[in-house]
């Protein structure tokens, strides 16, 4: 990519990051909502904002004009829905490790558009693959997805710092992005395959999460692209 590109894509880095801290605290809110109810509270909460399969596919076999009701909405809902802190936190920690390059290279805008719509691409995809779950799936592991397909896709060749256990030591180590990428995209696949239907559950909304935020980031990457080339044409 020339430099004139990362120049233009680069006018966002020194803005916080807004779209990453908005939504850290849209889901922290609804987390600490969820935490102070009753457990019958509870449940009812998950019930109307979970994305229920089952709902959301025989919602699909009625005509479009049906579809923009309270189940088509839950697709988006449930983004913001955790049941744990562990749940929370571990969706938290990649998203900011992820989507603040992300958020810098396209905008806050750009940030928030990949996190919903690979947030709802992939509960509906779930929807369609298991269309006879009537359990609620919330959690934002889908749309946090879409953010690390989009950092891949912007970012192949950057390196990501981490500390490698060796020992009674740990050693911090500048790893390939593509590498731990690609080996937390393998683990999916493994556990798509293999595991228990709550974990394929849980997988297929990583990996169609995964699948459109790749998918956004070199459309993205395209698009500068041409505009670069088309810039000294211009008067």
């Amino acid at each position: 990519m020339s430099g004139g590109i990362v120049t233009q894509w680069s006018q966002h880095a020194t803005r916080p990051p807004f779209a990453i801290i908005g939504l850290f605290l849209l889901c922290l809110f609804f987390y600490v909502v969820y935490a102070g109810l009753s457990p019958l509270m509870q449940q009812a909460l998950i019930d109307m904002g979970g994305m229920e399969p089952a709902v959301v596919s025989g919602l699909l076999a009625q005509p479009p004009s049906t579809w923009w009701s309270a189940p088509a909405l839950s697709l988006l809902t449930a983004l913001l829905l955790h049941d744990s802190w562990l749940h929370l936190l571990g969706n938290l920690v990649y998203l900011w490790v992820f989507g603040i390059k992300v958020e810098q290279r396209l905008g806050s805008l750009g940030m928030i558009a990949i996190f919903l719509a690979g947030g709802a691409l992939a509960n509906l995809i779930v929807a369609l693959r298991l269309p006879e779950l009537t359990s609620p799936i919330i959690g934002a592991s889908g749309a946090v997805s879409a953010v690390i397909g989009a950092y891949l896709g912007l970012f192949p060749r950057r390196h990501i710092g981490l500390f490698i256990p060796l020992g009674l030591y740990l050693q911090f180590a500048r790893v390939p992005a593509l590498f731990v990428i690609g080996s937390w995209f393998t683990l999916q696949l493994l556990y798509t395959a293999f595991g228990p239907i709550n974990a394929a559950v849980a997988w297929w909304t990583h990996l169609a999460g995964f699948a459109l935020g790749i998918s956004l980031a070199l459309a993205a990457r395209g698009i500068a692209l041409l505009r670069h080339q088309a810039g000294p044409t211009t008067r």
